[in-house]
């Protein structure tokens, strides 16, 4: 029997958050208004890929309330589906604060999400019918440090979705302030092993896994390292690298104005997932370090753009497709 199409290209859950920030030159201690925004790893990755045409679906869980339902408002904004949202008549949003900055001052932030309803999920809440009605499923490593629960779902859905032979792709995304590396390293270690797509950046595989060297050598390493068929590992102002088992693969970073650095990683997933999902890694690796431009010269993680304004941004002269 033909396996049925998925409703969706892809498929995500994890925290949705408010991030309330003061603009460069303000500090929080003596702020006296705040930018309120809504930002999440995996929501910033499925309204970028909505915008960009792909069906796309968040599942996750949201306070019954005004902040709850703002969140929600941008994602469904942007073309997300939320069918699988859980609203909890009792919980909290987790929230995060940002203090921008310029050197020699570093951006600072400051989390406040303990017992957020999305850290307090159950695997009885999933809605996993919902869930794996996809091409691909997008995790990240913040979800299972969030909580222990939260570490038994996303294992439990990369599971499911493997059995179910539903794509997984994992962006490590290590975050100091939710664990300690040691042990981020032994659980993201056991959820990434033998994932179709794994994002990594330089920094976290030195961090979590040791592994360090030029790009071309640490992609690789990390790639034996989880077993993964194709490994993206993003190296800052220089680009990205990409290694399928079979070729190395290299893009160079889009020269933008750093405006709002937070969300540029998951751009760049987006990016790249958007490719694979076409079916050609080279040109989700244009489109990815392009986004992630985008990202950095607009505030907010969430990104705001389209399909044929990344198009046109690719063809231009002295642009990275010629």
């Amino acid at each position: 029997m033909q396996k049925p199409i998925p409703t969706f290209d892809v498929t995500t859950f994890g925290e949705t958050m408010l991030r309330l920030s003061v603009p460069p030159g303000e500090r929080l201690e003596a702020a006296h208004r705040l930018d309120l925004r809504p930002g999440g790893a995996e929501s910033n990755v499925v309204t970028l890929l909505a915008r960009l045409g792909l069906k796309s679906a968040w599942c996750g869980a949201l306070p019954e309330s005004a902040l709850g339902r703002l969140a929600a408002n941008h994602l469904r904004m942007a073309g997300v589906n939320l069918e699988g949202v859980v609203w909890c008549t009792h919980g909290r949003m987790g929230l995060y604060f940002v203090e921008f900055a310029v050197p020699p001052r570093a951006t600072q932030v400051i989390y406040d999400r303990a017992n957020s309803c999305a850290a307090r999920m159950t695997q009885e809440q999933m809605h996993w019918v919902h869930l794996l009605d996809t091409r691909l499923l997008h995790l990240t490593g913040i979800t299972p440090a969030l909580s222990g629960e939260c570490a038994h779902l996303t294992a439990e859905a990369i599971r499911r979705a493997q059995a179910a032979g539903v794509a997984v792709s994992f962006d490590v995304n290590y975050r100091a302030r939710l664990w300690s590396a040691s042990d981020a390293a032994h659980a993201i270690g056991r959820l990434i092993d033998g994932v179709d797509l794994l994002f990594c950046s330089r920094t976290d595989a030195e961090r979590l896994f040791a592994i360090d060297g030029p790009p071309e050598d640490a992609v690789r390493h990390l790639a034996d390292r989880a077993n993964a068929a194709i490994t993206v590992m993003s190296i800052g102002a220089e680009g990205v690298v990409a290694w399928d088992g079979v070729s190395l693969r290299r893009q160079a970073a889009v020269e933008t104005s750093v405006i709002d650095r937070p969300g540029a990683g998951d751009a760049l997933a987006a990016g790249v997932l958007f490719g694979w999902l076409q079916g050609d890694l080279d040109l989700g690796l244009r489109y990815g370090v392009t986004l992630a431009a985008l990202a950095l010269s607009q505030m907010g993680d969430i990104v705001i753009t389209s399909r044929e304004e990344v198009e046109s941004l690719l063809a231009m002269d002295g642009g990275i497709l010629r």
